[in-house]
Order: structure tokens, then sequence, then C-alpha cells
């Protein structure tokens, strides 16, 4: 209805005077009681004009009814037109009104205007509905925390915590704010957070979250965000913002809204003029008429068809733990035919550990990994933080390296004692014209593990092999997105026998192996040229080039990445993979009763507006049925995306 087509709001704010709009309590909202009033006078209206025969206390009665219901309706009506110059839904509701007094139609005008007010009850009312996840993540956030200082226990309000004070949180009790646990092991349901159900073990450490629980240990947390910059807080900011966010769709329904209205407005005057100029018809039963289609035509069903779904579908998203940035990116994930996935860190746990070190010459496996892991101890990938792993646990002395540097998707460099030596894949060697034997790389690569070769400018000194372990929610979630028609890609730097093992193991339809960050872009964009639309999925920041050239970027595992979660467009909370066939099959429903709605709004409103004309239909009727009626079910069709699970 209106009160989510227009921005004004003015009835809303007033009658409730909340920022949310949301009550605890339907009898607790001041217009059930005018509405209470309102049925009491409209109905002995009724009464005394066809029951006791008294029209001149009906008159009074349903001119009360009128007032009371109708006051702030007509008001804002006229607002809009005196100083807004704008022909909005409440003002054709108080034109169809007022012309039904004016003609003699006085229950029928009160009719309209009660039942109008009916409408915009319910339907915010309902609307309230998907706002309260964001209520329910609000309440979330603790008043008060208990800070610890020299020894003694404080409780102040969440707002007056300061960075690296220390908050302790005992059994059942809110953590208050984002922080490292320093002291305690407990565990702590994060379900607000990332829709997981199981609560996660914390320890000394570990990072903590706002308005997530602690269930049976103590902990001492040192604070690291403030109130205002907690992740549920600005979750709760995204979850806003999208909202604000149109999609095509919308942008369509908005237009089409706008141009809308005042065609209306003209045929209702050609329904009265042509007949009574031309065919000589009575002045007031062709008002009455045009009353009527003023009524019926009102694009408030319309106007909310799109919007009402979309929201409900991003709150139910985020209840499960995946951040939708806007209802565009809905619309762009319900038409695309392609997911493309990442591997490392993404199909795979991106935790890699060294499997096998194989020298070239005899004895030298503490040589081969001591170079290595000096060199790629400037380095953040994946790979290098395996190899450093392994030195450590084999306690292996680094030297000391100078001129390192980095070569993407090939390896590294840097010199020690003098001598230059390479860190890197087989394009690295081929580069220098040192290269180990094909056969030996490829049985170990048909293994699915990834080989990096170690040597200089005039040998291979030797191989480390790294093995990644393949997520356990991966090949469900792929299969289910292929039985939805998704055509599943993967894209990996990683080198071609590697990448031949992951695809066979998970049944991908096409791999892409030994890409550089700018060549997984340009797959993308041959996707996106093929099918017009393509979803990129990947950890967020090192695959920020591809999201950013997909239709949409997915970044998964964000719970602990403040990059990742400010620049994709959809975050998954958790490393969960089984996110990306719910949110496909969210946004593939949600479309589909956005356009069930904007069906039936277009067929059942034209059908009113026939009858009007040809005046089969009563003015209280077009109300209670053409136009109530249709926006609740508008209303609740979209409300049938809450039942959408992970």
């Amino acid at each position: 209805m209106s009160n989510i087509e227009r921005k004004i709001g003015c009835i809303e704010c007033e009658d409730r005077g909340e920022t949310l709009g949301i009550h605890s309590s339907i009898w607790e909202d001041k217009r059930i009681k005018i509405i209470a009033i309102s049925s009491v006078l409209f109905f002995s209206g009724l009464f005394f004009k066809f029951i006791l025969g008294l029209p001149v206390l009906s008159i009074v009665f349903l001119l009360a009814t009128f007032a009371f219901s109708g006051y702030r309706i007509v008001k804002e009506g006229l607002y809009v037109l005196i100083f807004q110059r704008k022909v909005t839904i409440i003002f054709l509701v108080s034109l169809a009104a007022v012309g039904s007094f004016l003609i003699g139609h006085l229950e029928e005008g009160a009719a309209v205007i009660f039942l109008f007010y009916i409408a915009e009850f319910l339907e915010s009312y309902s609307g309230e509905k998907a706002r309260r996840s964001i209520a329910s993540l609000m309440k979330l956030f603790p008043e008060v925390a208990t800070v610890k200082k020299d020894g003694r226990e404080f409780r102040v309000p969440v707002s007056q915590v300061k960075v690296n004070d220390i908050v302790v949180v005992r059994p059942g009790e809110k953590i208050p704010l984002d922080g490292i646990v320093i002291g305690g092991v407990s565990t702590v349901n994060q379900a607000p957070i990332t829709g997981e159900s199981l609560p996660v073990l914390k320890e000394v450490g570990d990072e903590v979250y706002a308005g997530t629980i602690n269930y049976e240990g103590y902990l001492e947390i040192r604070v690291t965000k403030e109130s205002g910059e907690t992740l549920l807080s600005r979750i709760i900011k995204f979850v806003r913002e999208a909202q604000k966010r149109k999609s095509p769709i919308e942008r369509f329904v908005d237009k089409f809204s706008r141009y809308y209205t005042p065609l209306v407005i003209s045929l209702a005057i050609a329904v009265v003029a042509i007949p009574v100029l031309v065919m000589g018809g009575l002045l007031s039963e062709w008002i009455y008429r045009a009353l009527i289609l003023l009524v019926v035509a009102c694009p408030c069903a319309l106007a909310i068809s799109t919007p009402v779904a979309m929201f409900s579908a991003i709150t139910n998203a985020a209840k499960n733990g995946v951040l939708i940035k806007g209802s565009n990116y809905i619309e762009e994930i319900s038409r695309s035919k392609v997911f493309a996935f990442d591997k490392t860190g993404t199909l795979t746990e991106g935790r890699l550990e060294v499997s096998d070190i194989i020298p070239f010459d005899a004895g030298e496996k503490e040589k081969i990994l001591a170079l290595a892991a000096s060199i790629e101890a400037f380095s953040e990938h994946p790979i290098a933080k395996a190899i450093i792993e392994k030195s450590k646990q084999e306690r292996v002395k680094l030297l000391s390296v100078s001129k390192f540097r980095a070569f993407p998707g090939e390896g590294t460099t840097g010199e020690i004692d003098g001598e230059k030596f390479y860190v890197g894949n087989m394009r690295m060697f081929k580069k220098l014209g040192v290269t180990p034997s094909s056969n030996q790389i490829e049985k170990i690569e048909s293994e699915g593990k990834t080989v990096i070769i170690v040597g200089n400018e005039r040998k291979i000194l030797g191989l480390i092999v790294v093995r990644d372990k393949i997520r356990s929610s991966v090949a469900e979630a792929l299969v289910k997105l292929k039985n939805k028609g998704i055509k599943v890609v993967m894209l990996t730097g990683d080198n071609k026998g590697t990448a031949e093992a992951v695809s066979r193991e998970l049944g991908v339809d096409e791999f892409y192996a030994e890409l550089l960050p700018e060549e997984k872009v340009q797959i993308v964009q041959k996707w996106a040229s093929r099918y017009g639309h393509v979803v990129m999925v990947g950890d967020g920041v090192n695959d920020a080039p591809a999201l950013a050239a997909a239709s949409v970027g997915i970044a998964m595992g964000v719970i602990g990445s403040d990059i990742a979660l400010e620049t994709a467009d959809v975050a998954l909370m958790e490393d969960d993979l089984s996110k990306a066939p719910y949110l496909a099959e969210l946004c593939g429903k949600t479309l589909r009763i956005v356009k069930e709605n904007i069906t039936a709004s277009i067929l059942i409103k034209g059908a009113f507006a026939v009858l009007a004309v040809l005046g089969l239909v009563s003015l209280w009727l077009a109300v209670a049925v053409g136009d109530m009626g249709l926006s609740l079910a508008v209303i609740f069709n979209a409300m049938r995306l809450s039942g959408v699970k992970v």
C-alpha cells in the first residue's frame, strides 16, 4: 500500500512516534484504538439508517467516522498535492471518499476512508514482520558491560566502553562488544551473526563478536571495537542500506507508477465527461463510477509488489548469515546461469600443508626448506604460510634475504648470500629456462597436490609438495546448483594437474588452471558475454578483481575480514558453501514472487476497472477487495520467502 510507496509517512510517524515503527504487541498500537472507535461510529451510522430509519443520526455518525479515521489521510493527501505538487494514492482515495459524500453516498464514502485506514494499518503491520529481523538484531545489543579495571569490576553502559578495555562475560551473558579473548575458555552461540546453529569454542587469542551468547565458561575479553563499529552494528547498517538500493524491476515499477496515476485521473474525467456530454448520461451515476475507478486503479499493490518481496529476502538472508547489499543483486543472482568459484580457500579449506620435500641432491631437504621458507617469509600467500609453518615444525633456521620480489601467479625471488633463488611454479622456471621432469610433476599433480619448485638461475634444487583439503560441504552444494540448471566453473592459479584432480572429484562443468589475477577477470568476462549474468565466489581479498568483474561478487568467510565485508556485493559470514544454493533458491523464488505480485496486481486491477466503468461493482467492494484485499495478498505472498531455509 501507499505507506511503503511514499516517502513521507506522516500518518505512521504521528500515530506511532517510533523510529523503527515496530510494536512489541499489536494492542499497544494507537491505530487499533482509532480503528475500534471508527468501527463503532461506522456501524452505528449503518444501524440508524437501515434499521431504525433515522437518516439524520446516520449522517452524524458517518461524518464522525470520516473525520476520525480520515482526518490525517485527507490532510496528508492535500499537503502533498499543494506543497509537493504530486497526485498520490492518498489523494485519490480522499477524492473518492469526498466525492461519494457530495453525491449522496455517505455510507460508501465513510466505508472508503475507513477501509483504507484499516488497509494502511494491516499493510504496515504486515510489513513490520519483515523489519523485525533488524529489530531483533538491535535487541541483541547488551545495554551494559562488566568492565574489569585494577582488579575491580564495574557495570557501565556499552557506549562508554573504549578500545582496549577489559570486559568479563559470565555464562549465559551476551558478549557486549567485539574483542579478543585474553582469559578463559567457553563455547559461544554465534547464530545471530553467522546463522550457524552449533556453538563455537572460544579460547585465548580467538575473536568474539557483540551480540553473541556465552554458554558455560568465564571469559575475559580485550575490546577491539567500540559499540558503533562492531560487526553486528555494521550488519544492521548494511541491511538498512540494502533496502534503499533498487533493482531494475523496482525502478521500472516506480517509473510506471509516476505516469500511471495522472493517467488514471484522466480516464476518470473521461468516464464522466463522455457519457454525460455525448450520450446524455446521469451525472451522479457516472461520477460514482469514476470514483470507483479512482479507487480500484490506485497502484497500491503494484507499488509494493517488488519492495516488500525484496525486503523479505534481504532480511531472511541476514538471519542466515548472508548479507545481500541490495535488491539489484537479488535480481542479478536470479538471472545468473553461471557460478564461478575460486579454488584455494573457497572450494578447498585454504589451510595448505607441506606433505613432501623432494630434493634433487641427496640429503638436502633441510636446505631446500630453509631457502624456500626464508624467501616466502615476506609473502602473505597461503602456500608461503604452509612452507613457513613446516619450517617451524622442523625447527629450520631462516636465512637473511635481500631484494625480495613477488611475481603474482608465478612465485617469489630473493638473494641469499649474494645468490638469487626462486620459489615458484612451472611458469616461473620456464621463463628461466630451467625445469624439472614434467612426468614427475604431472604424477604428483594428478593426486590433487601442488608442486612448488625451488632453484636458482642454473638448476632446480628440489620440489616442495603441498596439499589442500576440499571443504566438506562443497560437493553437495555444487550438485544442488547444477540441479538448478546452473553451470559450475572453477578458476585457479594452481597447475592443471591439481585443478583437474579437484574438478574431477567435485564434478565441476569446466575448470581453468594456471591463471594470473587478470586472466581470472578475462574468464569471468567471457562467461558474462556468453550468458549475460555471472556470479563469482571467492575469498573477497585475493579474488577482488574477478569479484568486481562479475555481475555479483560473493565473498565467503568474511566474519574476520573487514575489507571483504565492505567490498563484496554479497557476503557469506562463514566458510560454508551450502549458502550458495540457498542464495540461488532465495533469489530465484524472490523474482518469481515479484512477477506473481505484479501480474496479479495488473490483471485484478484491470478487471475491477472494467467492472467499475460498467457499473458492476460498488465503491466499498472496490476498496475491500480491489484495493485492500489485493494489497494484503501481495504482502502475504512475499512473506512466503521467510520459509526458504539453508
